[in-house]
């Protein structure tokens, strides 16, 4: 799907009259508590209080009841878990920064979910699976390498600031990669596929960085 220009325009439009608003905030801050919060921001981003929704196409309307999560390719063991076997597995809480490509960053975000490590050594994934694709409700992919996957705060995330977590935001279950940019975080996930080979997702094939490293400012090909 192409990314219109005059769509393109509008979003961006819209990102300076946040920003502006943003940037009073912060502006009115203590010298000490601007510099704190400037040195946990990466290049480029702005900071906001409250999360934004911010998605391409429709918000999904997942079903509970019929949802489940299938994780397969490159592994021994392949799993098919609906939500109730899904959220029979240890939980962690992860507190992390959220960076939006779009220039905003929440920070210090509780999360609730599952390791996504855990999920990998469940299925058994086999040693050539350097990759990991996520679909979701809506047709959205996107892959990030296993490395990046395989740490701490890597989390597949159904409660935020002590609430399950809102369709809006993903629910009933997202990918939250806190180092790097949000569109590699994917809402509405329902397969994952482990692979050894290289398969850009919906916003990289329209020019978006595949390594989404916000303290590199590495936003766009």
């Amino acid at each position: 799907m192409d990314i219109s220009r005059r769509r393109f325009i509008k979003w961006l439009v819209g990102i300076g009259i946040v920003a502006g608003a943003s940037g009073a905030i912060i502006n009115n801050l203590p010298d000490t508590a601007k510099n704190s919060v400037s040195n946990l921001l990466p290049p480029g981003q702005y900071q906001v209080f409250n999360m934004p929704v911010l998605n391409e196409g429709s918000i999904p309307s997942p079903d509970k009841t019929t949802w489940n999560l299938e994780v397969y390719g490159l592994v021994d063991k392949p799993l098919n878990l609906n939500y109730v076997e899904f959220r029979s597995i240890p939980t962690v809480v992860s507190i992390s920064d959220f960076h939006c490509v779009t220039g905003w960053s929440k920070l210090g975000n509780t999360w609730e979910g599952v390791r996504f490590r855990d999920i990998m050594n469940m299925a058994v994934s086999q040693a050539a699976a350097t990759y990991a694709t996520f679909e979701s409700e809506n047709g959205f992919t996107t892959q990030l390498m296993v490395a990046d996957l395989s740490k701490d705060d890597v989390l597949l995330a159904y409660r935020l600031e002590d609430s399950e977590l809102s369709t809006e935001h993903g629910g009933p279950l997202r990918l939250v990669v806190p180092e790097k940019y949000g569109y590699k975080s994917a809402k509405w996930i329902r397969k994952i596929k482990f692979t050894d080979k290289l398969e850009l997702g919906f916003w990289e094939k329209n020019g978006y960085s595949n390594t989404a490293d916000p303290w590199k400012n590495d936003r766009y090909y």
